[in-house]
């Protein structure tokens, strides 16, 4: 029973020659392997009674001959309600309003309203996420303070609040008339708590604007992975913009390579997790667009997702006992419990801001919007955090964002000329 553990303590040794952080110091329970293991088994307590359970119903025909005060609840959960609509246009986002009536001045105070509000939100989020993951909290004169080792608790804390925040909406607004099975969601949360989890994990390792550029880049291996598995093809533009990107992103680490203060196995450990964030999260959003081939709303995707997210974190969090210990930690530290709650709070304000621009501008404007908010978040975080940035690094920063806009406007040109092909013709597929 000792073998894995002392194996997770000698990895961090036997990597480098140099000295490790003190993020790997601590103890081999505090290893981002481990503990992502410990995670793992921990949703796996959860998902594999569910499982089971599901295949029962389905074997014993539980439609059919299912009978009680529990029926409703298993068949929406198991079951569901309708059938799969045969056009994915029926159950995916509702359709963008046209300004009909609205003045210019109008439509110009909604998209500055929206632009701030995600502005707001994402920039607060990711100013709290870096200062929760890579500062002390009560460090005094004589005590060099704590560190919030436990990322999943954030991530509950977040899931708790959207999925309130979401409930709350679909109570108060008419939603369309659910029908997917409950249970289809709960592949989509877990991805989305393994990504979120590897997120918060992987600013242990490495820099935020690192983090950020990263995601970034992300078109590079979903296009790689297109044309590989499904055989996709991509014009040109498309191509040169992911050149330009994987330039930019290597422009900015390479001149960061000097620095010797972080070690190997800091470095390699930051890329793994942000490999698995894209890993995860790439899944998440593909399984979405398949679940919204069903009738629903973003609202009820938000609120689904997030009911298996917060039974998956706080179950896992009971296991481990590591609840506990998170909730002693905001009452030595107030000021970690506003961070957490403000955190929290911005996550679930921007997925709102998130719906309500797309379906009032659509998803070309909501982009640009959010790939001003990425450079501005490096920006604030060099300016808070003392991020030095070279002028390699500054050039290869505006290549990426100058890469991501160029793909914006001509997906936009690709999207206005497939509108006059004739009905026989289609475009090239895009990511």
């Amino acid at each position: 029973r000792f073998c894995l553990p002392l194996v997770l303590a000698s990895l961090p040794t036997m990597a480098t020659g140099e000295d490790i952080t003190p993020a790997l110091q601590d103890s081999w329970g505090d290893f981002w392997l481990f503990r992502f293991f410990v995670n793992a088994a921990g949703y796996a307590s959860i998902v594999v009674p569910g499982f089971l359970l599901i295949q029962y119903f389905k074997r014993r025909n539980y439609l059919e001959t299912g009978r009680g005060i529990c029926f409703p609840v298993i068949k929406s959960c198991v079951f569901g309600s309708e059938v799969k609509s045969v056009h994915q246009d029926d159950g995916s986002l509702p359709p963008r309003a046209e300004p009909t009536e609205s003045s210019t001045a109008r439509q110009v105070f909604k998209l500055l309203f929206c632009a701030a509000g995600l502005q707001a939100s994402y920039l607060t989020w990711g100013v709290l996420q870096e200062r929760v993951m890579t500062r002390t909290y009560g460090a005094t004169e004589t005590d060099p303070g704590e560190k919030f080792k436990d990322s999943q608790f954030l991530v509950f804390m977040n899931r708790i609040l959207a999925f309130t925040v979401a409930g709350l909406y679909c109570a108060l607004t008419k939603q369309p008339r659910h029908g997917a099975p409950m249970y289809k969601y709960s592949f989509a949360s877990l991805s989305n708590i393994l990504s979120s989890w590897c997120q918060y994990e992987a600013l242990k390792y490495i820099s935020f604007p690192t983090q950020v550029l990263a995601k970034a880049s992300k078109v590079i291996p979903v296009m790689m992975m297109g044309k590989l598995v499904s055989r996709k093809s991509y014009e040109y533009w498309e191509y040169l913009t992911a050149a330009l990107i994987s330039v930019g992103v290597s422009m900015f680490l390479l001149s960061s390579a000097p620095n010797r203060t972080v070690s190997t196995v800091t470095t390699f450990s930051g890329i793994v997790l942000l490999a698995g964030y894209i890993i995860f999260d790439s899944f998440t959003s593909n399984w979405q667009d398949a679940l919204f081939t069903y009738k629903m709303s973003p609202v009820q995707m938000m609120f689904g997702v997030n009911v298996f997210s917060c039974l998956f974190t706080v179950g896992s969090l009971l296991e481990q006992g590591a609840l506990l210990e998170s909730l002693r930690f905001m009452a030595r530290h107030s000021e970690f419990t506003a961070h957490a709650v403000l955190l929290s709070v911005c996550s679930a304000c921007g997925q709102l801001f998130i719906f309500y621009t797309i379906n009032q501008f659509g998803a070309a404007v909501f982009t640009i919007i959010m790939t001003l908010r990425q450079a501005f978040a490096i920006l604030l975080s060099c300016l808070i955090y003392g991020h030095t940035v070279t002028v390699v690094g500054g050039l290869g920063i505006a290549v990426v964002f100058m890469a991501l806009f160029l793909r914006v406007y001509a997906r936009s040109r690709m999207k206005k000329r497939s509108k006059k092909l004739p009905p026989g013709e289609t475009p090239v597929q895009k990511v």
